[in-house]
């Protein structure tokens, strides 16, 4: 039987195609304030946007849900009017979050072109289903972020849920996921589960949200370049006519012309070139060789590690030895950045294999 995740595949519709009256070119641009404050501030920057000629839809938080109550929550559905004005005198599409049916219903009341669901919102197949049954018989396109924490399944049962109230014209938001402790971004990239979400859905268009990965101004390009180099469609950055002002999220904001600097300097990449010359395919041949090295060396591997599991049993010596295992991250992770791999990749790969060789030796020992 035809999995559920086949017929989304074959139904998706690239964003190119989401705005009949508007010719969009990848990368796909997205920029407003992450909160509409004042009418001023709301059409002023959506109109700044519009005349660097670099955008291509305009985004304004109306609603906003925070972490603790006291914070700014959003100016609400008086928002929705000023963004309709920015909307008239740009000719631009808008989109905007909505959490609930009621911001479903407002949203759709006022003209939105484009709604999205949240990362707050996704993480809750409750409301997910809510806002798909609200939008049942509306054929208008709806942009799923990631759920907060890093769960694959949750983000595909929200793109599911969506495709079953009959919404055609989906797509999906990159924009980190939260981790506790120190870290460079506000939230963690994980590059692998966007990654993983293109390769099972891979008409899926997929925007990569900058502003809430970095937190900051600073790397936003970077990341930006980044997701172009992986064959995102767009992106959606947070502009605001004086940033360090803004009601929210002040330090991830950027003037207008700031998102067309940005966008004019990304090196856009295709997937695959009209032309694939000898050079390319006789490095791929080398990949796959090494790659075959590499799986025959593990399976070797493992038969130690099974060797070492009759040695332990017969000998009363528990599986797991924290001193050596310690003693391997500290030494392989050195020896390996002196390689030139990266120390995260080699904690990674090193958890992986000591993970499968604690199976091997677990099955011997408990044969």
């Amino acid at each position: 039987m035809e999995s559920t995740i086949e017929k989304i595949s074959e139904r998706m519709v690239p964003i190119q195609e989401w705005i009949p009256s508007k010719k969009i070119d990848r990368p796909v641009v997205i920029s407003g304030p992450c909160s509409a404050e004042t009418e001023e501030q709301t059409v002023e920057t959506c109109k700044r946007l519009a005349a660097t000629g670099r955008v291509d839809i305009l985004r304004a938080g109306i609603w906003k849900p925070r972490t603790r109550p006291g914070m700014f929550e959003g100016i609400g559905s008086v928002g929705l009017q000023w963004l309709k004005t920015a909307k008239e005198e740009t000719g631009l599409p808008v989109t905007v979050e909505v959490a609930n049916v009621k911001h479903v219903y407002e949203a759709l009341r006022t003209g939105v072109d484009i709604l999205w669901i949240g990362a707050r919102t996704t993480v809750n197949p409750f409301s997910v289903q809510e806002i798909a049954d609200a939008l049942k018989g509306v054929d208008i396109p709806v942009l799923i972020k990631n759920p907060v924490n890093p769960d694959l399944e949750l983000w595909i049962g929200a793109i599911e849920r969506l495709q079953q109230a009959g919404i055609t014209r989906i797509g999906a938001i990159h924009r980190g996921f939260a981790f506790h402790g120190e870290k460079k971004f506000r939230n963690t990239p994980h590059w692998q589960i966007p990654i993983e979400l293109m390769r099972r859905l891979p008409q899926l268009p997929i925007i990569c949200d900058p502003s809430h990965i970095c937190g900051n101004r600073v790397d936003l390009a970077a990341i930006a370049q980044e997701s172009m180099d992986l064959n995102y469609d767009g992106i959606m950055l947070e502009s605001h006519i004086a940033p360090d002002n803004a009601w929210s999220d002040a330090k991830q904001q950027v003037v207008p012309e700031r998102i067309a600097e940005i966008v004019s300097n990304l090196v856009v990449r295709s997937e695959q070139p009209e032309k694939t010359d000898n050079l390319l395919e006789a490095y791929r041949e080398q990949i796959d060789k090494y790659d075959d090295a590499i799986l025959a060396l593990f399976a070797q591997r493992m038969k130690v590690a099974e060797n070492i599991g009759r040695y332990k049993k017969e000998n009363g010596i528990t599986i797991l030895q924290s001193k050596r295992w310690e003693d391997i991250l500290q030494h392989m992770t050195d020896k390996g950045t002196k390689a030139g791999l990266s120390p995260e990749f080699i904690e990674k790969w090193l958890k992986a294999v000591h993970q499968e060789s604690i199976n091997h030796q677990n099955m011997v020992m408990n044969a």
